[in-house]
């Protein structure tokens, strides 16, 4: 592991000199170039302040190829692999535990009330007009990144004893969903996690890195999950992973993930990356997976300018949901 972190130390020195002469060489950077792909390809604007992370992101990826800064650029196009890369070194993965507690209350109480309503339809034998009562409870986790957001619903729905529900997260980072799927977290992040859904954690076993590298897909890159459980301390219970999964997603330009409508849709701050006309138009899109009388979560004073007329803004002091009243 020490030898792994030596030769990491020297790739990011090594990364940090040609992003240094890439700045100093304006010329032969051009910034406005690299923001336009990122825009063109998942619809994210990286302002001008964000230029030496921009700057950083490519230097990085074409290093760990081998190849210069025209190269790279060259075999965008044509290296799907290549092209994933350096959208995971762009992506900010800002995420943590139960960040906004009062949207994860709201959706858990829509799952009880969801609940209820199945428990008496099932004691109604005669009630057999809502064909919809025994489907599953179904949450779209938007943006997920490294997976803390979509945990923390599965870990308060259980603190619930609920578990006729299944939760969706999606990213267009391989990457942070790799960490995602792994469930495996620092102290720092374990500090943030109520009380109450604290029985949800357990202590990281040496043995789970093995367990990670064995379960992985073909393709996964196994340095990373060796650095992601280094890092870990301790990972989600096993049981919370039957109602989670995860699945790469550019919600930009690709059909939903899923074909079934969601009881809830949460897309918190991810909006704010987008220009506006590309904020009404992923909206559109979520309203469309929205199942009737289902609910869409946004950041509080996210999207204001939103007036869809199938919506209805929910009166809440603290939430900004919209409630899906007509198709």
């Amino acid at each position: 592991m020490n030898n792994h972190m030596q030769q990491d130390s020297l790739f990011i020195h090594k990364a940090d000199a040609l992003a240094a002469e890439a700045l100093r060489q304006d010329a032969a950077f051009d910034t406005e170039q690299w923001q336009r792909y990122i825009e063109q390809e998942i619809g994210f604007i990286l302002p001008n302040v964000q230029r030496k992370w921009l700057v950083n992101a490519v230097t990085q990826t074409a290093l760990s190829y081998g190849l210069t800064i025209l190269q790279l650029w060259q075999q965008l196009p044509i290296n799907h692999e290549l092209r994933q890369q350096l959208l995971d070194k762009v992506l900010i993965h800002e995420s943590r535990f139960f960040r906004h507690q009062p949207s994860i209350e709201f959706v858990t109480e829509c799952a009880l009330q969801h609940q209820r309503r199945q428990l008496a339809n099932d004691s109604n034998v005669n009630s057999s007009d809502d064909i919809g009562a025994n489907e599953l409870f179904r949450i779209w986790s938007v943006g997920c990144a490294s997976g803390q957001e979509t945990w923390s619903l599965a870990m308060s729905l259980a603190a619930k004893h609920l578990t006729h529900y299944t939760i969706l997260g999606t990213d267009v980072s391989e990457q942070a969903l790799k960490k995602a799927r792994l469930g495996q977290y620092d102290k720092r992040q374990q500090a943030i996690i109520p009380p109450h859904c604290q029985q949800f954690i357990q202590p990281l076993r040496q043995a789970s890195v093995i367990e990670a590298l064995r379960f992985a897909p073909v393709a996964t890159d196994t340095k990373q999950i060796i650095r992601n459980s280094v890092n870990a301390h301790w990972q989600v219970m096993p049981t919370l992973k039957q109602q989670v999964r995860f699945t790469l997603h550019n919600i930009i330009n690709q059909d939903p993930p899923t074909p079934h409508l969601q009881q809830v849709i949460v897309c918190q701050n991810m909006l704010l990356y987008f220009r506006k006309f590309d904020q009404r138009d992923i909206l559109a899109r979520l309203s469309e997976q929205c199942a009737l009388g289902g609910y869409i979560i946004l950041a509080p004073g996210e999207a204001l300018f939103w007036r869809p007329s199938n919506m209805r803004r929910i009166a809440h002091p603290q939430i900004n949901a919209w409630q899906k009243i007509s198709a």
